[in-house]
């Protein structure tokens, strides 16, 4: 019913958000009438931040076109590599008809960058991919929309995040020989256990695995987040944060954990930070201040667009991330694609590399929470094995932002350089000899 009424309201304020743009956009014309009148602009900036504020947020897009290599400008195409009911699989392909800068490109590591599923589409980690793209090849999951996923389609739980990961690894694997998974908050458990099941079977693992910023282990420092997450039984979390979507979307009916509640979570984090936001842009544009104006569109065009997660993969997180501590309790059991239980044991992962990073003001996920894979995967040797911790930093400092490409990229570059063999098997993503210009890309 929630659901329902949220829809109802948004119907009205987004109509009002289109007028006041008109009335922003005809007293910021200086041609106008309106525009002519005495606090025209202190108006126009007024209707801009209703607009904003009332205003429907679609799924951004990356948008990144091109990257430059030593001086060379490389195109980048974007395109679907494997499409699942719940999450695509992204490549980012780089194309050049120079011969040097190609034979660079086709022996760069590949790269699979695991994003969140925690309400964000996974466009949150744009300047993540970007900053990688000169000297990676880069694939990226792209989680769907719950609302637009048909009940046919079958539910989503934690173990079927799992058996993603672990299908992509593989995919990538087959293509490649190997692989390096990145995964930024959220993500770094369900990658951790994808990798240690595949070590308990015997499987090929990746390179390297490098965890950001995530709740490995909740129970060290506990941040808001997590208080929240363990002072609620999960009967609360059904009752007040599960909704089923509208008829209005092929999803009609699945019961999600709608972005609109998330939404609202997340302003409630920081509700003075946010306000003093808006009160900024608002005086930027009464000045004129274009520039700092963007920065702000920029950055809320990708905050305020959330997705709706399935109930079943939301609330088995609560319970097992937050609640249960069942990762480094080692008592996480994962229903294998037969229906059997297998159990997640960091510490038969022997040959990927592991690679942790933390903010140290972080606070979502609190300090020494992603390190404690460390101790957990036991079986890596310690020459293997290394820990970053960005100081004076939160949580999106870490994968996004000035810091994150000065500092913190050259620690995860030289980390998968490091465990990166010196010549990659020739196989069908790859080859020996550059081709000619017409399939020039890697």
């Amino acid at each position: 019913m929630l659901y329902k009424l949220h829809e109802a309201q948004r119907a009205i304020i987004e109509s009002m958000a289109e007028v006041a743009d008109t009335f922003s956009k005809l007293h910021g014309n200086p041609q106008t009438l309106l525009g002519k009148m005495p606090m025209a602009q202190r108006v126009a900036a007024g209707y801009a931040l209703l607009h904003r504020l009332g205003k429907d947020y679609e799924k951004p897009e990356f948008g990144i076109h091109t990257v430059t290599l030593d001086g060379v400008e490389v195109a980048i195409g974007e395109r679907v590599e494997m499409e699942k009911p719940f999450c695509r699989l992204l490549r980012f392909k780089r194309f050049s008809d120079d011969p040097q800068t190609l034979e660079k490109l086709q022996r760069h590591p590949v790269a699979l960058v695991v994003a969140p599923l925690s309400g964000h589409y996974a466009t949150l980690l744009r300047d993540t991919v970007k900053t990688m793209l000169p000297e990676h090849k880069v694939y990226i999951t792209d989680w769907t929309n719950a609302r637009l996923v048909p009940l046919s389609a079958g539910q989503f739980h934690l173990h079927d995040y799992v058996h993603y990961v672990r299908e992509f690894i593989e995919h990538l694997q087959q293509k490649y020989g190997n692989c390096h998974v990145i995964s930024v908050c959220q993500p770094t458990v369900p990658v951790l256990a994808a990798i240690s099941l595949m070590a308990t079977r015997g499987q090929k693992t990746p390179l390297s695995m490098t965890m950001m910023g995530g709740p490995i282990d909740t129970r060290r420092s506990p941040t808001t987040v997590n208080n929240l997450a363990t002072e609620h039984s999960l009967d609360w979390f059904e009752r007040n944060l599960i909704f089923s979507v509208p008829p209005k979307y092929p999803g009609a009916g699945r019961r999600v954990y709608p972005g609109f509640l998330q939404h609202t979570g997340f302003i409630a984090m920081n509700p003075r930070r946010h306000a003093k936001s808006h009160h900024d842009y608002f005086r930027d544009l009464i000045r004129g201040d274009e520039s700092s104006a963007e920065t702000h569109r920029k950055f809320y065009d990708e905050y305020n667009a959330v997705l709706d997660m399935d109930a079943d993969f939301y609330l088995e997180t609560i319970q097992t991330v937050f609640q249960d501590c069942a990762l480094p309790k080692g008592t996480w059991d994962v229903l294998s694609p037969e229906g059997q239980p297998e159990r997640v044991r960091p510490q038969d992962i022997k040959t990927t590399a592991l690679l942790t990073i933390e903010g140290e003001l972080d606070d979502i996920s609190g300090s020494g929470q992603t390190r404690a894979a460390q101790e957990l995967c036991s079986g890596i040797p310690k020459s293997m094995r290394q820990d970053f911790e960005l100081k004076g930093a939160g949580h999106y400092g870490i994968f996004s932002g000035r810091r994150w490409r000065t500092v913190v990229y050259p620690v995860l570059r030289d980390f998968i350089a490091k465990h990166q063999p010196q010549q990659t098997p020739a196989t069908s993503g790859s080859a020996a000899k550059p081709p000619r210009a017409s399939s020039a890309s890697a």
